[in-house]
């Protein structure tokens, strides 16, 4: 069954079983995503349970606008950047200033952002502030959509381009400022 036959067999019946495949689906996917953005297995793996708490106590508000998965991934996100802003009381993680910025052609071709040796990339990405790497992840590792980006972010898609750009501009940037003499 996919998701979302799932989730109207749930809804149907509250079916134990069927929220049962969806954790077993999903889990692995949330708690490692938890792990990349608190940097704590621990706290990784009460996120975990608290973002399923939540997963179930919402799941009739899922309304297929977009897929299951990205629905998943959003709550996800969310819960660990609320997390980390009240705990580190971050401000301004995401800025706004953007937010009604035409769409514009990116000045850095991202094949030269995917030629960083996996080394480099790594030493770059420990390096970038939190909300540029997780853009860039969002958009190269975990292959969203510019639609998926700002939907989980809750911005337009311009000013999600325009954030990536920058993002990639940044770390074109550390790239040959960390690993001059090597060019």
């Amino acid at each position: 069954m996919n998701d979302l036959q799932i989730i109207q067999q749930y809804l149907k019946k509250q079916a134990s079983i069927c929220f049962s495949l969806l954790y077993n689906r999903y889990a692995s996917k949330i708690f490692a995503k938890c792990i990349s953005l608190l940097k704590d297995e621990t706290l990784a793996q009460d996120a975990t349970q608290e973002i399923f708490m939540k997963i179930f106590l919402n799941l009739t508000k899922f309304a297929e606008r977009a897929k299951f998965s990205t629905w998943v991934y959003s709550i996800t996100y969310n819960y660990c950047i609320d997390y980390l802003r009240k705990k580190k009381k971050l401000n301004n993680i995401f800025s706004d200033e953007m937010e009604k910025a035409p769409d514009i052609e990116e000045e850095v071709p991202d094949h030269e952002l995917l030629q960083m040796e996996t080394q480099k990339l790594k030493k770059v990405l420990g390096e970038m502030q939190e909300g540029d790497r997780e853009i860039l992840l969002m958009k190269y590792q975990h292959e969203l959509s510019i639609k998926e980006i700002s939907t989980i972010l809750d911005k337009s898609e311009s000013a999600v381009k325009m954030r990536i750009k920058r993002a990639k501009s940044k770390a074109q940037q550390m790239k040959k400022n960390m690993f001059k003499e090597e060019e």
